[in-house]
């Protein structure tokens, strides 16, 4: 089965650091790339190691968008 997930992916010092908003689950790598492949694997393992969060899951990512705030 497949499921789709909102991932952010932010550049902290030299690393980038990918984070799947819907599971919390966060992974890094030197290029935006290796980032996401590394976010991919590591939600992939977590999916295995807990089963029953797939229940849970929307087969679909959420609507994003840009919200600005004036102070």
């Amino acid at each position: 089965m497949t499921y789709k997930f909102t991932a952010s992916i932010t550049k902290e010092g030299k690393w980038f650091v990918a984070h799947a908003i819907e599971l919390g689950v966060v992974s890094q790598g030197r290029t935006i790339a290796e980032a996401q492949k590394n976010l991919q694997e590591a939600v992939e393992l977590y999916l295995e190691e807990t089963p029953g969060v797939k229940k849970e899951l929307a087969r679909e990512a959420p609507l994003l968008t840009i919200l600005e705030a004036q102070t």
